[in-house]
């Protein structure tokens, strides 16, 4: 990939992350629970290797069931 493309990537990435943020804002906590849950299962096991890119997609789907709490509904203005 050439870095014009990386960087097109990358802002679409930002772009999805934020979109996804707002619905789930927008959720009861039920929601983010499922997130957490999720999260969890996809977390590598005590006794399975360890790979570094599954363990910081859990951090990060954790940090967004966070974020999209602080959100709170979104109201019509």
């Amino acid at each position: 990939m050439t870095n014009t493309e990386l960087v097109q990537l990358r802002v679409r990435v930002i772009a999805l992350e934020n979109i996804v943020l707002a619905l789930l804002a927008d959720q009861p906590a039920e929601t983010y629970d499922k997130v957490r849950e999720m999260a969890e299962i996809i977390s590598p096991r005590e006794d399975a290797t360890q790979h570094p890119l599954t363990i910081e997609a859990a951090l990060h789907m954790n940090q967004f069931a966070d974020r999209a709490a602080r959100f709170g509904p979104i109201d019509d203005k």
